[in-house]
């Protein structure tokens, strides 16, 4: 059985090694000499061609020795399009999206809006109306980034069984107010879920122990940008530990500053990397998204007019 699942994975994709540096269209050419490119260029805006696991469509990619570039044999299953929402990576056992911000990532309590699980399902649902999503971990509403949804219940459980050995990297970046005192540092405290928020206590008080490891990226016009990467994945943690080190992530109206004037209008936070072991083939998974551009502009707003004022001196 297990063989199976595995030939099964494996057997979705055509897989290319890149042996020497070349632009993806020129590489796929060279690999499928009897395609034209007009068809080539229907691989690429059809979303069936992967470089490293990563969903590409752009034609002058540039290829280093070592990529993997795969295509996929489903071509039928890659036609995803939804403004908040974007598929990274789909095999037959799991699903990779970033999820913008405002974005629930499964149904709570009553909620009858659409979520990052209703809309994988309706997509799933085009070639097989008995699929659905199977929610493996949760991104809160206003945090954007990376997550991962099993396709069936067997590999949800192993994922949820055995997490914390097969996911070997999250980090996030986030926006905090002030200047962080310290370049590296760990967050350790015992966190309670109180429904409407979650407690913190630096000595264990029967919640559950959260780790938070962060690095001082960049300080300016009075917020600091920082990268954090989870030891434990407890609800709310990484603003629970910024508002505990008293520079709490910027748009957090839970935990966060009463006179922030939230300069992102979203919350400072969004998961930029995940990096795991399949579930099913073994093999080491890596996805990472660039920061979000108003995340950048926000440290950098006021260089441009400090050296104009600098000149007029």
């Amino acid at each position: 059985m297990k063989e199976k699942r595995v030939a099964r994975a494996r057997n979705q994709y055509t897989d290319y090694i890149v042996r020497e540096p070349m632009e993806l269209m020129e590489f796929l050419a060279a690999r499928m000499p009897q395609a034209s490119r007009t068809k080539l260029k229907s691989l690429l805006s059809k979303r069936i061609v992967f470089v490293n696991q990563r969903i590409t469509t752009q034609y002058n990619f540039p290829l280093q020795p070592g990529m993997k570039v795969q295509i996929s044999r489903e071509k039928g299953n890659h036609e995803f399009r939804n403004r908040l929402l974007k598929l990274v990576y789909e095999d037959a056992y799991l699903m990779v999206v970033e999820k913008e911000p405002g974005l629930l990532s499964v149904k709570t309590g009553r909620e009858k809006e659409r979520t990052a699980a209703t809309i994988l399902t309706e997509y799933l649902r085009r070639s097989n109306k008995r699929s659905q999503v199977y929610i493996v971990h949760r991104l809160d509403r206003d945090t954007s980034g990376l997550m991962m949804f099993a396709k069936d219940e067997q590999t949800q459980h192993t994922l949820r069984d055995n997490w914390h050995n097969i996911v070997t990297d999250r980090r996030y970046v986030a926006i905090v107010h002030g200047d962080m005192e310290q370049d590296y540092g760990t967050v350790r405290s015992w966190l309670t879920d109180k429904k409407l928020y979650v407690a913190s206590s630096p000595v264990d008080d029967g919640g559950q122990l959260a780790i938070t490891h962060y690095q001082t990226i960049k300080r300016a016009n009075g917020y600091s940008m920082m990268e954090l990467q989870l030891e434990t994945g407890r609800k709310n943690q990484i603003r629970v530990h910024m508002a505990d080190l008293g520079h709490p992530v910027v748009g957090d109206g839970r935990y966060g500053r009463e006179d922030d004037d939230n300069p992102l209008n979203r919350l400072g936070l969004h998961a930029f990397k995940l990096c795991f072991t399949h579930p099913v083939t073994g093999e080491k998974m890596q996805f990472e998204t660039p920061y979000p551009i108003s995340f950048k502009r926000l440290m950098q707003r006021h260089v441009a007019s400090d050296k104009a004022a600098m000149k007029e001196e």
